[in-house]
């Protein structure tokens, strides 16, 4: 039993280290050095280059880039870092951002968003992701997690439980964990990135309410999973609490426009056919 006293010590004392603040002030875990999670960052962006087909249409990434840009400058994320964009051809309705500054959107999400604002909505949202760590925070708690399953197994152990129970225990362990714990977590990383690109776009000049119209969209097409089981909240839920948000970024939206910012993205040709 001594083993798992240490152990079991040895996970309380990192967690207690490893507490950091969100942007909207919700405790986090995070275990992993920035700079190793840029670095993952830069891998995996490289790695899915050499997987999925980069567009070479000039007008698909003029249109990104002037997304990105607008976005990075009006909120000072570019300063002192260059942010890599990249469009990828493909039909998924898909985007992402990684710590390492990088960004990936498909043509998939230029065809599905139907306006300049509604895309911002979606560059916004996975900066967002980046900006809160999340990526680090869920590396950390799958680490905390897969800490604490081996010091539960070795409890059991201790017990002498025998193996059929064990591993009926062990495996009930981990289902809870993804129903109980990393699903609705990955709900509020992505409520919590959708508050944060909702900032981010009225600051660059895009018209906040069209986030709400993006989630309307996506809840159009009838294709989430029931939202217990998704990482991602209700698309009509994510619409409706947006717009609760409007007010809270109106001021910001009208400061960017009093300062010039009025984005003039052209969206590709490609986009508008049927």
């Amino acid at each position: 039993m001594h083993h798992i006293r240490i152990l079991m010590i040895t996970a309380i004392c990192a967690v207690a280290l490893a507490c950091a603040t969100s942007p909207t002030g919700r405790r986090q875990l995070i275990l992993l050095p920035e700079d190793q999670m840029a670095a993952l960052g830069v891998q995996a962006f490289d790695q899915i280059k050499t997987e999925e087909p980069v567009s070479k249409d000039p007008a698909a990434n003029r249109y990104v880039q002037c997304i990105s840009n607008a976005i990075l400058s009006a909120t000072g994320l570019s300063e002192g870092q260059a942010w890599e964009v990249v469009v990828f051809d493909s039909d998924q309705v898909n985007a992402f951002a990684l710590p390492g500054a990088k960004i990936g959107v498909y043509t998939g999400m230029i065809r599905f968003a139907e306006t300049p604002d509604q895309l911002a909505a979606v560059v916004g949202h996975e900066i967002g992701h980046v900006i809160a760590r999340h990526s680090n925070e869920r590396v950390s708690e799958q680490q905390a997690a897969a800490l604490a399953q081996g010091g539960f197994a070795m409890l059991l152990e201790g017990f002498q439980t025998d193996p059929t129970t064990r591993g009926a225990i062990m495996a009930g362990l981990g289902l809870g964990h993804q129903f109980g714990r990393a699903l609705p977590h990955n709900r509020t990383q992505e409520t919590e990135a959708d508050v944060i690109g909702l900032d981010l776009m009225a600051q660059a000049g895009f018209q906040p309410g069209a986030a709400a119209e993006l989630w309307d969209l996506m809840a159009g097409r009838g294709e989430s999973p029931p939202e217990f089981m998704s990482t991602h909240p209700a698309p009509d839920r994510r619409a409706r609490e947006l717009r609760e948000r409007m007010a809270s970024v109106e001021e910001k939206f009208q400061a960017a426009r009093a300062a010039g910012r009025r984005p003039a993205c052209s969206r590709p040709s490609f986009a508008a056919a049927p």
